[in-house]
């Protein structure tokens, strides 16, 4: 199968950034919108080149990132699914657009050397190397989990290492629900963590740890901080994908919500979400009125269920691939399982049988979409550096926010293992 399609070219050379008024004209009315307060910290003398590291929330993050960086020049790394849209009606397609504007195509959750060269590249160029390492939107408004490999990468490109913290973006539009809340004003942090000569004098761990220690937020504290309302009554609709387990009987993938109420359909219990995003039980104890703490013990059972080599998922899947920027091409039916092992998949369809492993020390963490495009459900998303799969499943119950919580807990308990081995 793997010679049946073109593959999108990952060796072209980033281009140097054009159509920067473009660019601007679309981000500002948003950043003016929502009246964006960007706050810049030890940026004195700062200049690119230099790299910029950004949580990533939403598709604001992306605008305020504009405005943040304003008027210099710089590089996108963007997931290939970005990049895909064919030519309609004569226009360019968006591969192109993308490439012009200075994106760097990567697929999610690969070691990609070819990326190191791309981003060498931009610094040399004297450009802003922008990464969201964090390699998806939040799912609850807080920080996930980041490379290892981002201290290495900082001590290669050997230039100024500066974070953008970005906070309620998540709110005005969290990826369970994506509709626009109208949440002003939105804030901002632009610091230089290293300038070029602390940087080489910093080892990879320390730089890593640095990294770590600013990249630590939480959207639903912040909004409470602030006493910002959200008045928006479908406020909680979409929750339930990513609190998927109810905590009061403990029985999964019943959860459903509708307006600005969450409700588990097994034994019935109901919890109102307030303008100001906490959560209140109709009726007996509110087990968790902070969603990022519901979340943060659905992680806890999973991590014991690791523990106890008891985790385990199967089910038939629909894969479509996404060789090129070209569009998705179903390429067959598969059975997708994740364990104390890792992933398998195994399909086959119209280009014949396919095949992926993914063991458990090649992913630290996994990418997954909720409703992805509208079309078959939430998905699992899983790369090689030619090609990535989505698998939707289907016929069963099942959460891919669990799957994602058991890649990372499968990952630390795999790393907890081996340095007790050494």
């Amino acid at each position: 199968m793997q010679d049946s399609f073109v593959r999108f070219d990952m060796l072209a050379y980033p281009k140097k950034q054009k159509l920067r008024p473009i660019a601007w004209a679309i981000s500002f009315p948003d950043v003016w919108k929502h009246k964006a307060k960007i706050q810049k910290n030890n940026m004195d003398g700062i200049k690119p080149p230099y790299v910029l590291l950004c949580n990533h929330n939403a598709f604001l993050d992306f605008k305020v990132t504009t405005a943040a960086i304003f008027p210099h020049r710089a590089n996108y790394v963007v997931a290939i699914d970005g990049f895909t849209s064919p030519t309609k009606n004569g226009f360019a397609s968006r591969e192109w657009l993308l490439r012009t504007v200075g994106c760097i195509c990567k697929r999610k959750f690969t070691n990609d050397a070819v990326l190191v060269r791309q981003l060498g590249r931009v610094v040399k160029n004297g450009d802003i190397a922008v990464l969201y390492p964090e390699a998806r939107y939040s799912l609850c408004g807080t920080n996930a989990v980041l490379p290892e490999s981002l201290g290495k990468l900082c001590k290669l490109l050997k230039v100024p290492v500066v974070s953008l913290i970005m906070h309620g973006h998540h709110i005005n539009s969290p990826v369970w629900n994506p509709s626009e809340r109208g949440v002003k004003p939105v804030e901002a942090e632009l610091t230089c963590l290293f300038t070029a000569e602390t940087l080489a004098k910093t080892s990879a761990a320390d730089i890593n740890h640095a990294i770590k220690a600013v990249f630590t937020y939480d959207d639903f504290a912040w909004q409470r901080a602030r006493g910002i309302r959200v008045s928006y009554p479908r406020r909680a609709e979409g929750l339930h994908q990513v609190l998927y387990q109810c905590p009061h009987c403990s029985v999964e993938y019943q959860m459903g919500s509708e307006g600005s109420e969450l409700f588990c359909r097994a034994c019935h219990k109901n919890w109102k979400m307030d303008e100001l995003g906490s959560l209140h039980a109709k009726s007996g104890e509110t087990e968790f009125s902070h969603i990022p703490n519901w979340y943060e013990w659905q992680r806890a059972n999973v991590r014991r269920e690791v523990e106890s080599e008891t985790y385990a998922f199967c089910a038939p899947v629909r894969v479509m691939s996404l060789p090129n920027a070209d569009g998705y091409v179903h390429i067959g039916e598969g059975t997708l399982t994740h364990n104390m092992e890792g992933f398998t998949l195994r399909g086959t369809g119209e280009y014949g049988d396919f095949e992926m492993e993914k063991p458990v020390p090649s992913l630290y963490s996994c990418h997954i979409e909720l409703n992805y495009l509208g079309k078959y459900g939430d998905c699992i998303d899983l790369n090689t550096l030619e090609d990535t799969w989505y698998c939707y499943p289907h016929d069963c119950a099942f959460s891919v926010v669990k799957i994602a919580l058991a890649t990372e807990e499968l990952y630390e308990h795999h790393m907890r293992n081996k340095l007790k081995e050494s």
